[in-house]
């Protein structure tokens, strides 16, 4: 444990206490997650006594939903269910790996967030309903917003924020949880409250997960300031990391190349 290691720790308690934090997530499908990081992002979780959230490969991704259970993460994520098939398969797949009865103990999500997978919504609230089905949508705003070709500077227009608030209610009719990700920042608090009207159950950031009772929070702009904090202390300890492997045997190679220019000549 190192000391970015130890920062991270006591920003996801005093999160925890004071913002609502309820995980930390990691990624193995756009943030490319080694299991070595995932290990050590579980073990900071752990010491937070926080939750873990881990984005999965693909709808069908079952390796990525095997390790997902050995490693005991609370909430599985499929991202870029596009279709009802595709969410079909997401279910086939994780009851394959999960029994019936290990399913009270993981929370499975899928991420909403293009335009044609909300032309879909109805199908797929309906699919998501059934038995050992899914228990939740993540509507992913940036991805969806590139989807309809806006920008991520432009995710807090009006037409985004509609559609979270379809999606939403959606979610409140069939008893889904919903979950909203992407470019969440103090500027997305008040779309975030619109939809707590409806419903929301957790907002996330990239390494975050508030529960949306964070949103009555006086000082929860501080608490996203924090969330920036961690993630750039995950970064930087995942570079240190990386570095001291690339320069382990830099002293070795040095000699073994002269060594070898050696040899060379000789023969």
């Amino acid at each position: 444990m190192n000391k970015f290691e130890k920062d991270m720790i006591e920003i996801l308690k005093k999160g925890k206490e004071k913002f609502n934090i309820t995980a930390t997530k990691a990624e193995f499908e756009a943030e490319g997650t080694r299991i070595d990081e995932l290990l050590r992002l579980i073990d900071i979780a752990n010491q937070a006594n926080v939750e873990i959230a881990l984005k999965v490969g693909g709808c069908e991704a079952i390796r990525d939903l095997l390790e997902a259970k050995q490693f005991g993460v609370k909430y599985i994520i499929a991202p870029m269910v596009e279709t009802p098939y595709a969410l079909k398969k997401y279910i086939n797949a994780k009851n394959k790996v999960f029994h019936e009865k290990e399913n009270n103990y993981v929370e499975f999500l899928f991420n909403l967030e293009t335009y044609h997978s909300y032309k879909s919504l109805k199908e797929l609230v309906s699919i998501a309903k059934s038995d050992n089905g899914c228990q939740g949508i993540v509507f992913g705003r940036v991805d969806f917003s590139g989807s309809i070709n806006l920008s991520r500077d432009e995710i807090e227009q009006e037409k985004i924020t509609s559609i979270g608030e379809e999606i939403a209610k959606e979610c409140k009719n069939a008893d889904l949880d919903f979950i909203v990700g992407g470019a969440i920042s103090s500027a997305a608090i008040p779309a975030l409250k619109r939809f707590n009207k409806i419903k929301l159950n957790r907002f996330e950031t990239r390494k975050i997960i508030f529960n949306s009772s964070a949103l009555t929070n006086k000082d929860l702009e501080l608490g996203l300031k924090e969330a920036v904090k961690f993630e750039l202390l995950w970064l930087l300890n995942k570079r240190e990391y990386y570095e001291f492997i690339y320069k382990e045997d830099e002293a070795r190679i040095n000699m073994l190349e002269k060594r070898w220019k050696v040899l060379e000549k000789e023969f």
